[in-house]
């Protein structure tokens, strides 16, 4: 059996009041070859059971850090490409992953960046690189053993510094695929704006 088109991965902690949405726009998707990673870190809730609802491939463990759920995802992935979610984001509209699909590939690349709306901040596009690995498409056999840091925030840095040193060859379309929900309360953007973290 070959291996799905896509990985998605989110890395979830405590979000049963909120990842709801994404997992929708996942289920939603005309495009169905692909297999959904949820890694429960760090959960005192149900986030899992609801996660259990929209895949059976629903990771548990305790890092309490993101990056290294993301790590557990990348390391159960067998999609051909990878795409990341935060647990309270969602994709745009149905139509992605058929979208993606058709483009992906098509320049030779080993990463693809899209464009994508913030909340609040409007349309963004791809006039320069994001740090944001959910902004992304990525190959995963460029990934190879590339694995997120330990760090407690912003490990997409060190993540996307280990994968620019490949020199990676990078296709930017500005179609915008993804809805980055920015100052959710609570949220590692929105501490970030209340001084609670650097």
């Amino acid at each position: 059996m070959s291996n799905p088109f896509f990985s998605v991965i989110i890395p979830a902690h405590n979000s049963a009041g909120w990842i709801r949405k994404g997992l929708e726009s996942i289920r939603a998707q005309s495009w169905t070859n692909y297999e959904l990673i949820v890694v429960c870190d760090a959960c005192t809730d149900n986030t899992a059971e609801i996660a259990r609802k929209y895949t059976d491939q629903v990771i548990i463990t305790d890092f309490g850090l993101d990056g290294m759920a993301r790590n557990a995802g990348l390391d159960a992935a067998t999609g051909d490409w990878v795409l990341f979610m935060d647990d309270d984001d969602w994709f745009l509209h149905e139509y992605v992953f058929h979208q993606l699909a058709l483009a992906v590939g098509k320049h030779g690349e080993d990463v693809l960046q899209f464009a994508f709306i913030w909340k609040g901040r409007g349309y963004t596009g791809v006039d320069r690189m994001y740090v944001a690995v959910w902004s992304k498409c990525w190959y995963r056999e460029s990934i190879g053993k590339t694995r997120f840091s330990d760090r407690p925030y912003w490990s997409d840095v060190d993540f996307m510094k280990a994968m620019m040193a490949k020199e990676p060859r990078i296709h930017r379309w500005d179609m915008p695929m993804y809805y980055y929900n920015y100052l959710r309360p609570g949220s590692i953007s929105w501490r970030q704006k209340q001084g609670e973290i650097e």
